[in-house]
């Protein structure tokens, strides 16, 4: 009777790890999947001010201007001591304040408010464009083309890419390991075919 209750508590215990295993491994899969979703939402709101860029990585972060509900916002996506974080401005309808937040995003040390991390054990990141049914690294140079200034100069400008492939390097300490890949669609620009 005893070795009886011995081996049922033995297995009991076997499901208990078991349950808490498959728990740990579908939180991890749900916060992989949450994070993949904001960046595709931020993604799908990218927008051409032509006041500041709409998109830029520089190897380290990617810095992108988005719609929201009360004007536009600027969003950096970094990968900073093996952390994914993401950091957003203020929402603005204003030229200034929106060349203001542009130049405090490129000035990111990874620690100011409203800072999240959104992942960890990150080992890297890359991003690539999607242009002219090309796929480049983002640091390229890129499609410019040439639009009429309200002057009526000409400025060239940095013609945004119609998706980017993202490449997340995963170390064990993010529950996974490998290299995950998404291809994000941009939402389409007035004039861009």
């Amino acid at each position: 009777s005893a070795a009886l209750a011995a081996s049922a508590w033995k297995g009991m215990d076997a499901i208990t790890r078991a349950r808490e295993i498959s728990d740990d491994n579908l939180k991890r899969t749900l916060r992989l999947q949450a994070v993949m979703t904001q960046l595709e939402t931020d993604l799908a709101q990218v927008t051409d001010t032509q006041i500041v860029k709409g998109l830029q990585f520089d190897g380290a972060n990617l810095l992108m201007t988005r719609r929201t509900g009360a004007g536009v916002r600027v969003v950096v996506w970094s990968v900073r001591d093996g952390r994914l974080q993401r950091w957003a401005s203020a929402d603005t309808t204003q030229v200034g304040a929106l060349q203001n937040h542009w130049r405090t995003a490129g000035q990111l040390q990874g620690r100011e408010p409203g800072t999240l991390v959104a992942l960890r054990g990150v080992l890297q990141w890359q991003v690539y464009c999607f242009r002219g049914g090309a796929v480049t690294n983002c640091q390229s140079s890129g499609d410019v083309v040439k639009s009429g200034a309200p002057s009526g100069a000409v400025a060239a400008r940095e013609q945004l890419p119609t998706a980017v492939r993202v490449q997340v390097g995963l170390s064990e300490g993010s529950g996974f390991s490998g290299l995950l890949t998404r291809d994000l669609m941009l939402a389409p620009q007035p004039g861009q075919n």
